[in-house]
């Protein structure tokens, strides 16, 4: 199997990120040249890093993931739990940025 270039957007790419995370907590980290993504579940930290260098042409300095486990709801009675959710902080070269208002 061939190597693919980088920065060849791939329909893989939008398939890992599938949403920016925006609260107060990771507009902090936008001024430390952090932006924060919902990934897939079984996204990996090179995938990721792959993703958001090709889709938004920017440098990825490092990657750092985390799962945050679903909550315990009830509703009418009921208890469900809502689905796990992984998140990646990814950290971009200094005076790099994504604007993450703008669509992909």
């Amino acid at each position: 199997m061939a190597k693919k270039q980088n920065g060849t957007i791939d329909n893989r790419h939008y398939d890992v990120i599938l949403a920016p995370h925006i609260t107060e907590k990771t507009t902090t980290l936008s001024e430390h040249n952090a932006v924060v993504f919902k990934v897939s579940n079984d996204a990996t930290k090179p995938e990721i890093k792959a993703a958001v260098e090709a889709l938004f042409d920017v440098t990825v300095v490092g990657v750092n993931t985390l799962v945050q486990k679903g909550k315990t709801k009830k509703w009418k009675g009921t208890n469900y739990s809502r689905s796990d959710m992984k998140k990646a902080i990814v950290t971009l070269k200094d005076g790099q940025s994504i604007d993450v208002t703008t669509g992909i």
